[in-house]
């Protein structure tokens, strides 16, 4: 299989680490079955990151966002 290179913008690598982090508690607390392919709660921890980040951005107005 030949290597691909991925590149990210910040605001997905942090997304991809917050899901990450989601991902592995599901695995860790046995919710991921062993059969699973392991797309549904990977697709689900991706949602609940994008979700989160979603609601900090409402929530919080950083120093770029101010005129």
């Amino acid at each position: 299989m030949a290597k691909k290179h991925i590149t990210l913008q910040h605001s997905e690598s942090v997304i991809v680490q917050a899901a990450a982090q989601i991902y592995s508690a599901y695995i860790a607390s046995g919710r991921v079955p062993a059969d699973d392919d392991n797309t549904k709660y990977l697709k689900q921890s991706i949602k609940e990151a994008i979700m989160i980040a979603r609601s900090v951005d409402d929530a919080v107005i950083s120093d770029g966002e101010m005129e």
